[in-house]
């Protein structure tokens, strides 16, 4: 494990593996080491010629947190950790870290090619303070349980799947403080910010998360001028890393 700084102080904790170009992977609401949601696809590009980076978000694992949050923090830790990576990189975001991967392009970034999975794009610029608010209170009031339910409903998440989330609910509840985070960064990702990503993108769904998403997504990739949308098949809002590791590394290799 290997720590970068952010621009206001936040220590934000790494890991990375393999030799070549660089590659940052961003993670989705709920992702840190502990989860272990990206570790494996990034073992997989490694195996296939890049030097992968993964990353604890701020407020998760083992990076810090500071003051009140805004989506620019996020931007300047992402900014970091490609700085870490040699000072340019291509970058992957799931979810609400491939909005936060749209964002960081929009920002200037060195970024050199993006790809996205599933971000959660609505088409709305509105942000619902509401339920950041009562995220925050549940979390202030010891119920981080009810937060981690109360934002995978509020994002569209199955009942189904959120009932056989036992196992790993202990993990999420330990980074609960940190969804109003994903909430604002997916509730202030407006059309021009998708727009003005500038570099060759791939947008990429599974064919099991529904309509709903599905909208959103080939929203996104008509906004982007330079974009592939594939559609691959999958689970709800996953793909298997051995199906989505060849994707990614043909599209930064051979774009």
């Amino acid at each position: 494990m290997d720590t970068a700084r952010s621009a206001d102080g936040t220590r934000i904790a790494y890991d990375h593996a393999g030799s070549g170009p660089a590659v940052v992977l961003v993670d989705a609401a709920g992702g840190y080491r502990d989860f272990n949601s990206l570790r494996p696809l990034a073992d997989l590009l490694a195996d296939k010629g890049y030097t992968t980076y993964t990353y604890d978000r701020r407020g998760r694992g083992l990076s810090t947190d500071a003051g009140q949050y805004a989506v620019k923090r996020e931007i300047e830790d992402l900014a970091a950790v490609i700085e870490a990576a040699g000072g340019q990189a291509a970058v992957y975001g799931w979810s609400s870290g491939a909005l936060l991967g749209i964002r960081a392009v929009a920002s200037g970034l060195p970024i050199t090619k993006l790809a996205v999975f599933e971000p959660p794009y609505g088409g709305s610029d509105t942000h619902d303070e509401d339920l950041v608010s009562q995220l925050r209170d549940l979390v202030a009031a010891g119920d981080r349980s009810a937060a981690v339910d109360l934002f995978h409903r509020a994002i569209g998440v199955p009942d189904e799947i959120i009932a056989q989330m036992g196992p790993v609910k202990p993990l999420l509840e330990k980074i609960a403080h940190t969804y109003p985070y994903d909430w604002t960064i997916a509730g202030t990702t407006t059309a021009e910010h998708i727009s003005a990503v500038h570099v060759p993108t791939l947008v990429l769904d599974s064919t099991a998360t529904g309509k709903e998403m599905h909208d959103g997504v080939e929203e996104v990739a008509r906004l982007i001028p330079n974009a592939t949308h594939k559609r691959l098949d999958g689970e709800w809002h996953g793909l298997p890393d051995e199906v989505l590791a060849p994707e990614l590394a043909s599209f930064y290799r051979n774009r």
